[in-house]
């Protein structure tokens, strides 16, 4: 927690930021790939409702950032240090679920929104070289990758369509109540637990591990349990009685209670401060409640024999397979948390490599995402991105192109008032300060003060390695003068002058040279020699830039499609503003709050899930908000459980102190203390 605070959670979700541009220091360090990889195997050996999916793909974009970083072609350049971590996250969900395709799929469909030919290319052989090494590796001693990978040879039938249909329902019921409720533990968890964070865990630990002893499911490991449910029971799948008619109700009645605990425990593990993912947890509860259902329908099959729906089956060969059951709820849940739909297909193919369950399979995601569509449409991952706050566009938006705060001019969200460089030159000290004392990305470069056309874009990590490297070259005279002067061909061999010290920094002219030919000096005023350093390769003389007329919805769709930190806002060559993520997001925000003042903000309400003005927790207050005025939150339930908790807590040491000074004892002190814990009591 100390040393390494990013290596709690997930990782998913701020993955996903930093591949749209938002910078989080130290999330993708060393420190956490080490105390993640370490912490991992025992946060899942503890027995808590958490997998090792979501952990795993932030262990491997971790890697891949760390290696990436020893060459300087990948680590000044953040296109391909995005491409990297989109990369090594197909790696990271290959080696989860044992599935190179779906790898890749996932970092199409779920982590980047820029996603190019050459990245496919980058992400299948990470995903292809973790799998082979896996497999190489044969951690399980069984040849699989993991441990539910199973296989069927039995097809399916039309009259099981209603029970597909319905466990694809379950999914997404099951999604939005994870989604919904486990928000609201994490709005309780940062309000009163944020300082308790080990004491959190192991009791989550020990409530786990008291209830979980008391079901046969929940007893054994997540993965083996789920190998288990797949299994078919002519293959050995007779796992205590599982396949028994005659003990078929008792199984049902311990599969559906498996289901509701693991669903609680997960609303309450996910989140606190070990690392913890969901997919996994998420197909347990599936599995268990798609095994219930196949074990209702077998029932039924073995009352009704002979009933018109069931002539299809042979009546001397078994005919519905509970484990398929089993297999396509695991599909839906995962589905409905999670909101992905063609990487879950893919993975689950894989797993089982059953390509008769395929059109199973894609029906019930399909009623699955058609489900989660009525309650907001958006997986936990993005859910929790607008919790925290951060600045993140999805890809696809859902207001209403024709709504007025997306067809007004971009001039009315931008920014004016800015830090500029002027091309003409700014004193080195100036310059240093600048980047000191701002936490600006970047800066535009303008001709000069009073000429504001546009030269160009600098970057302050390229600022801060061109003074670094400035300094470091030679003895700088007093306060020289920095030129932001550049023309293309510069530019493009701005990476071959970085190898030629001599060109960034021109030497100073011999004794008797004349000052108007000496290269990289000048002459202000009365004759003084002003030293020039030329900072122009440095410049992107090719930003993006908009009209000021131009609508918020087509550079929300800039940001979204090309991946731009910043977009200038120029008056026919004129710089007029800049505008950010940042900016639009709180515009849009500002919007929505002004919209909904007259409807509470609650998870029901329309206005929910999107972000407050204030990025740095204006979306916990105004979610807590609009859990206060319901009063029936989860939040309200824990709140209410803690004040509980306390009054027991001191009624049982004043009944102990009572105890132990004897009732004949009791003074008139003791009296008095003990009418006030009768009136906390009361």
């Amino acid at each position: 927690m100390n040393f390494a605070p990013y290596a709690a959670g997930s990782g998913i979700s701020e993955i996903k930021c930093i591949l749209g541009g938002f910078i989080i220091k130290g999330f993708l360090g060393v420190e956490t790939f080490f105390i993640k990889s370490l912490t991992l195997p025992l946060a899942i050996g503890s027995g808590l409702a958490v997998g090792k999916e979501g952990p795993s793909v932030h262990v491997a974009c971790s890697a891949g950032n760390t290696v990436a970083r020893l060459f300087s072609r990948y680590e000044r350049s953040h296109l391909k240090m995005r491409e990297i971590v989109t990369a090594s996250s197909a790696a990271g969900v290959a080696v989860a679920f044992g599935s190179p395709i779906g790898g890749v799929l996932f970092s199409i469909e779920e982590m980047n929104q820029t996603f190019s030919n050459r990245t496919m290319w980058r992400s299948f052989v990470c995903a292809l070289v973790a799998t082979f090494t896996l497999a190489s590796m044969d951690p399980f001693r069984t040849g699989k990758l993991v441990l539910f990978n199973v296989s069927y040879d039995r097809d399916w039938h039309y009259f099981e369509m209603p029970a597909y249909i319905l466990i694809g329902i379950f999914g997404g019921l099951y999604g939005a109540f994870v989604i919904k409720f486990n928000l609201q533990m994490a709005a309780f968890r940062r309000k009163h637990l944020a300082n308790h964070g080990v004491a959190e865990a192991v009791i989550l630990a020990t409530l786990t591990a008291i209830f979980g002893y008391l079901n046969m499911f929940l007893r054994i490991d997540m993965t083996e349990m789920l190998a288990v449910l797949f299994r078919e029971c002519e293959g050995g799948g007779d796992h205590e009685g599982l396949c028994q008619t005659s003990s078929q109700w008792r199984m049902v009645n311990s599969l559906l209670m498996a289901t509701l605990l693991r669903t609680v425990f997960i609303i309450l593990s996910y989140g606190c401060k070990v690392p913890a993912g969901i997919f996994v947890p998420s197909m347990a509860v599936g599995a268990t409640f798609g095994r219930m259902v196949g074990i209702l329908m077998k029932a039924m099959r073995t009352s009704y024999p002979s009933a018109p729906w069931f002539a299809a089956c042979s009546p001397d060969a078994p005919c519905i397979t509970p484990g398929t059951y089993a297999f396509l709820g695991a599909a839906a849940a995962l589905g409905g948390v999670t909101r992905i739909t063609v990487t879950v297909v893919v993975i689950m193919f894989e797993l089982t490599g059953a390509l008769t369950y395929l059109l199973p399979t894609m029906i019930v995601l399909l009623v699955t995402k058609a489900v989660s569509d009525q309650f907001g449409g958006r997986g936990i991952a993005d859910h929790m991105i607008r919790f925290n706050g951060y600045p993140f566009l999805e890809q696809e938006d859902k207001e209403d192109p024709a709504d007025p705060s997306f067809i007004e001019p971009i001039a009315n969200v931008m920014k004016q008032d800015l830090v500029i460089m002027e091309a003409t030159g700014v004193p080195l000290q100036r310059v240093a300060e600048i980047v000191q004392d701002t936490r600006y990305q970047g800066f535009p470069v303008v001709r000069s003060n009073e000429d504001r056309t546009i030269v160009g874009f600098v970057r302050t990590d390229e600022l801060r390695f061109a003074l670094d490297r400035a300094r470091r070259i030679r003895n700088l005279s007093f306060n020289p003068v920095c030129s932001f002067q550049c023309t293309l061909a510069i530019s493009a061999d701005a990476h071959e002058a970085l190898k030629r010290p001599e060109i960034v920094i021109p030497p100073p002219p011999s004794e008797g040279l004349s000052l108007n030919t000496g290269a990289g000096m000048g002459r202000r005023g009365s004759g003084v020699e002003i030293e020039r350093i030329d900072f122009g390769q440095f410049i992107d003389e090719t930003p993006l830039t908009v009209s000021p007329k131009m609508p918020l919805e087509i550079v929300m769709q800039l940001f979204r499609r090309m991946g731009p930190r910043v977009i200038l806002v120029s008056n026919q060559g004129q710089l007029a503003g800049l505008v950010t993520v940042k900016d639009v997001l709180k515009h849009e925000a500002a919007e929505v709050v002004h919209r909904s003042r007259a409807t509470p903000v609650t998870p029901s309400n329309p206005s929910y899930g999107r972000h407050s003005s204030d990025l740095n927790g204006g979306w916990e207050r105004d979610w807590e908000a609009g859990a206060e005025d319901t009063g029936n939150g989860l939040e309200f339930i824990l709140e209410e459980s803690l004040e509980w908790a306390r009054t027991k807590a001191a009624w049982a040491y004043g009944a102990a102190v009572e105890s132990w000074r004897g009732i004949r004892g009791r003074n008139t002190r003791e009296g008095a203390y003990d009418f006030e814990l009768t009136e906390e009591r009361s």
